[in-house]
């Protein structure tokens, strides 16, 4: 009979990438050694199964995205990502399912240079909790710190994710590109280092984004004028709420499972960050600038959406 110990030592236990790994996976804690006068950032996130992910979710596409869900809130800060612990929770020990798990995770973290360093395996419903830890040497990134004039940038369009979670409830294949944008997100964790120092404050844009960018506007206690023609849905997205006979505006506002970033920026050095972005491959859109009166003001065809009641909710 598999055991959870064994489950860890086959498919998660790996020799130290790093030096600063001085005791990783197989002991009771995990000994770490942060770059001198770094800071350390911390996040935890859970993701549960039939809420989170729907269970016939791929093992392997699953690992990723449980990896890089947490990954994007480091990176919402500018942070440098170094180590994750894995708390995962299984009905039953399918020794091929975490196998895949296992794999997918671990490429989700090697793609940003970071390494997993403990956890644990118990029995229940499927459940997934994990913490990545990262590094920075100057000021994190904050939701706070935003100024009236700030223009408020994505690092890219959004609303895939939402779209291919409306395709599957309607019973609809959605377009591959679509469905990976929800099973396969990507933590921009180096736009998220590249707008440190330029931006003001970000955020991550896991709720959607109105639901996102009132959590930014609440801690900086501003308000916010959007321009409403300047997320567009893509042509995926188009063709799937034609067939479904929707509007892809709440998709694009308020859908989540993004994971793009939202910053508030200065004028003065957006072009900057923008240029910065888009040599990494990404395509940067201002969808707005702050202001100091309260609440939403629209511009262009103003789509209907409570900033408050739009988004994800847990409860």
């Amino acid at each position: 009979m598999t055991g959870e110990f064994e489950l860890i030592a086959r498919h998660f236990k790996r020799p130290a990438r790093s030096a600063e790994v001085r005791i990783g996976i197989g002991d009771d804690a995990a000994a770490l050694t942060p770059a001198p006068g770094a800071t350390l950032l911390v996040t935890t996130d859970t993701l549960v199964v039939g809420r989170h992910f729907r269970p016939d979710v791929p093992a392997d596409a699953l690992g990723w995205k449980a990896a890089m869900v947490n990954l994007s809130d480091l990176a919402a800060m500018g942070g440098t990502p170094r180590w994750l612990t894995l708390a995962l929770t299984l009905p039953e020990a399918d020794d091929a399912w975490v196998a895949a798990f296992a794999d997918g995770f671990r490429a989700a973290a090697e793609q940003v240079e970071a390494e997993l360093v403990g956890g644990d395996i118990t029995r229940g419903p499927l459940t997934i909790g994990v913490t990545a830890l990262g590094e920075t040497l100057d000021a994190p990134l904050t939701r706070g710190a935003a100024q009236a004039g700030d223009q408020l940038w994505l690092t890219g369009t959004t609303g895939q994710a939402a779209a291919a979670v409306a395709g599957l409830a309607a019973g609809v294949t959605p377009d591959a590109s679509l469905l990976t944008r929800l099973d396969r997100p990507q933590a921009r964790c180096a736009a998220g280092r590249a707008a440190r120092g330029l931006a003001h404050a970000a955020i991550d844009v896991s709720d959607g984004v109105l639901a996102d960018l009132d959590h930014l506007l609440k801690a900086s206690r501003l308000g916010a004028r959007l321009d409403a023609d300047a997320l567009r849905p893509t042509a995926a997205m188009q063709a799937l709420a034609d067939s479904l006979g929707e509007a892809p505006a709440p998709w694009i506002w308020t859908g989540g499972d993004d994971y793009e970033l939202l910053v508030a920026v200065p004028p003065e050095r957006a072009q900057t960050l923008a240029s910065i972005w888009a040599e990494q491959g990404l395509a940067p859109l201002c969808i707005g600038e702050l202001v100091d009166a309260p609440g939403l003001q629209w511009q262009g065809d103003a789509p209907t959406i409570d900033p408050v009641s739009s988004g994800f909710r847990h409860f």
